[in-house]
């Protein structure tokens, strides 16, 4: 028994191996020094044994009758009970391939046979002493695992302790600290309000309450005024944050919403509440509408001019929890409110006063008013140098285009070539509020109908053949300014549609896209067809005309105003005096004469012309202006068509005006002419008063 218990101790071994001299030799060599030794002939066997009592250590036989060695060894390393067991795989050959298959298979060590017994009691020594050292080593690291929890666990214990002493500590610095800042945050307040100028009081106030909300962890604050004689309704001046969600009334029946705190506020009192239940049950009514707007805390400070009754209130709210308020707190929100108390007083005897100054300027203002006619006229002059002229026509029409400058209206300019339609509309485009960008300008005539919609509207690159890149159209380029679309009338009809569409809802496409583009653009159009007279032709769309036509004004041509004419020469005078560098002085009385008697069919555009060829050819300080010379076969011709002229744009005025000839917005006006002329030229042009009958 004792012999077995110290073979016990040695070692337990199972040889699984079919040779039997080979397991009796084993097992003799093995049980002489002292170890358990058990067979097994095949692997079958070896399995059951080792699997029924696990031995320490397995020497097994490559080649067994029932299967290979390799495949019962990984059988061993497959089953939780044997996989730890070491195995020492036996063989008769010394193949290398057979030793890394056995070690692939979980083998931990090879003898070849025939072996020495001290090579065999070697290896089954070392390798049982390896897993008992492992066994201990892994006992010991349980044992380590052990105490090391253990010590952990204590550890934890005395760091939550020392953790929850240092919360309570920085707890205690922290409030110190936010006390500290909160009393900095209200000196620096203060400060900022001394001599503060009256125009930053608002934004002052505004940036305090957000500064005095956010270290307080305050949800709202806001400040209510009363007016002037009107003690029971307060008006809302200022709030932070923006208020989501609750809407905050502007004005408020104060007496109705909170009777129990207005009262004490008036009587100068501050109502401070850290939760709803604190209010006594006379505030019913003050509860109701504080759960209203979601208030869980409040804060009430009554605002006062050194001894008077308030004159309103800050309050300050949280929504999210209730929330207590220390005397520190609460003697702060008292003194931001006295700070923002005095800076409102201020900020109203400054009010007051630039009132009375306003007051004072309004006189004086009203004792220049007979002068503001003559200022207007001298303004007028001087802003549009580039347009001569100061004939009643031209004064009217100068006067229709200032009023219409300040508007964003569109504006379409009738009148002969040459008489400064482009002049003009740069003039309306300089006195408008969109002076500050450059005036785009387009020629309808100058392009032919294939190019006209890509320079308007711009096109994508490969829009078409020969476009290589992408181009910005008028209309783009002039987003913020003035288009003046020049020879509206020789707009292609085809594209009428389209340019319609950008006057109404200032939307494009570029040509070769689909994305709209949107443009803000003011239009001035000019022309010298009847447009009225196209459209019933058929050449242009009506809603166009309608579109564009919203204010006309109607430039007279130069043969109607030849008192204009003697400062337009000296005008063009002056201007190529400059550029030829020559100099008049004089202009002969029969020269000007001349001129003022001509009818002027090419109007300021000709005349500008007739100066230019009159100073190139000469040569002395007193100019010799000829007329221009029209062929005896042309004369008549070209009397006829300024007639013609004439009578079509009568008629075309009278129709806009409904066949009225005077009075305000009458056909005279429009023209810049007097009633007595305009009758005149109708009854020579035999232009008869078409009324419409009812």
């Amino acid at each position: 028994m004792d012999s077995g218990n110290a073979a016990r101790q040695k070692g337990s071994l199972l040889v699984v191996d079919d040779d039997l001299l080979a397991r009796q030799t084993m097992e003799a060599l093995l049980t002489r020094e002292g170890y358990e030794v058990r067979l097994a002939p095949n692997g079958e066997t070896g399995l059951m044994v080792a699997g029924e009592d696990p031995p320490e250590l397995i020497l097994l036989d490559i080649r067994l009758p029932d299967t290979d060695g390799f495949r019962v060894c990984e059988l061993l390393k497959g089953d939780q009970k044997t996989r730890d067991i070491p195995v020492i795989l036996i063989s008769g050959l010394d193949d290398v391939l057979d030793k890394v298959k056995g070690f692939a298979a979980g083998g931990v060590d090879y003898i070849t046979k025939p072996f020495q017994a001290e090579e065999m009691l070697a290896r089954v020594e070392t390798h049982l002493t390896l897993r008992r050292l492992r066994k201990q080593v892994e006992v010991q690291n349980v044992q380590l695992q052990r105490s090391r929890d253990e010590l952990e666990n204590r550890v934890r214990e005395r760091t939550e302790e020392l953790a929850v002493a240092n919360e309570q500590l920085q707890a205690s610095a922290k409030a110190l600290e936010e006390r500290l800042e909160f009393e900095s945050l209200l000196a620096e307040i203060s400060r900022r309000f001394i001599n503060l100028p009256v125009d930053r009081v608002d934004g002052e106030i505004k940036d305090a309450q957000r500064r005095i909300c956010e270290p307080l962890h305050i949800d709202r604050s806001t400040m209510w005024l009363v007016p002037e004689g009107d003690r029971e309704t307060m008006r809302l001046v200022y709030i932070h944050p923006t208020p989501e969600g609750v809407s905050i009334p502007e004005r408020m029946d104060a007496i109705e919403s909170f009777p129990w705190s207005i009262q004490r506020l008036l009587n100068g009192e501050i109502v401070a509440i850290s939760k709803l239940t604190d209010f006594p049950p006379e505030a019913a009514r003050d509860v109701e509408t504080y759960r209203l707007y979601s208030t869980k805390s409040t804060v009430v400070v009554p605002l006062a001019r050194g001894g008077e009754k308030p004159f309103g209130a800050l309050s300050f709210a949280v929504t999210q929890q209730e929330q207590p308020w220390s005397e520190s707190v609460l003697r702060g929100l008292q003194l931001i409110a006295q700070v923002f108390a005095n800076a409102l007083e201020r900020k109203r005897m400054q009010e007051e006063l630039e009132q009375h100054v306003a007051e004072i300027e309004k006189l004086k203002e009203h004792l220049q008013q007979e002068n503001i006619y003559l200022q207007e006229e001298i303004k007028l002059l001087g802003e549009h140098s580039e347009i001569v002229g100061q004939s009643l026509a031209m004064r009217k029409v100068m006067a229709r285009a200032e009023k219409v400058a300040a508007t964003e209206s569109t504006v379409l300019l009738l009148g002969e070539t040459g008489t400064g339609k482009e002049l003009l509309a740069r003039a309306i485009h300089r006195m408008s509020g969109r002076k500050d960008r450059p005036l785009v300008t387009i020629n309808c005539a100058s392009l032919p109908p294939t190019l006209i919609e890509s320079e308007l509207f711009g096109r994508e690159k490969g829009a078409y053949t020969g476009a290589l890149t992408k181009l910005a159209g008028r209309f783009e380029i002039a987003d913020g300014s003035t288009l003046f679309l020049d020879e509206i009338g020789e707009f292609p009809i085809d594209l009428q549609s389209k340019l319609l569409r950008v006057l109404e809802t200032g939307d494009f496409e570029r040509l070769g896209s689909t994305k709209s583009v949107h443009i803000d653009v003011r239009i001035i159009a000019a022309t010298n067809r009847d447009l009225s007279r196209e459209v019933s032709e058929g050449r242009f769309r009506k809603d166009l005309f309608y579109r564009l036509n919203v204010f006309p004004i109607v430039i007279p041509p130069l043969r109607d105003r030849p008192e204009d004419i003697p400062l337009m020469v000296w005008a063009f005078v002056n201007e190529f005096q400059k550029k030829m560098g020559k100099e008049v002085e004089n202009i002969s009385k029969k020269s000007m004469e001349a001129l003022q008697s001509y009818s002027w069919p090419g109007n300021a555009r000709e005349l500008r012309n007739v100066i230019e060829r009159a100073m190139i050819v000469n040569s002395g300080r007193t100019l010799a202006i000829p007329l221009p010379e029209i062929p005896a076969s042309e004369k008549q011709e070209v009397v006829g068509n300024l007639q013609d002229m004439d009578r079509k744009l009568i008629e075309s005025v009278l129709q806009r005006t409904a066949w009225r000839v005077g009075g305000k917005g009458g056909a005279a006006e429009v023209l810049g002419l007097k009633r007595s002329t305009l009758y005149s030229k109708m009854k020579k042009l035999g232009v008869k008063l078409n009324r419409p009958t009812f």
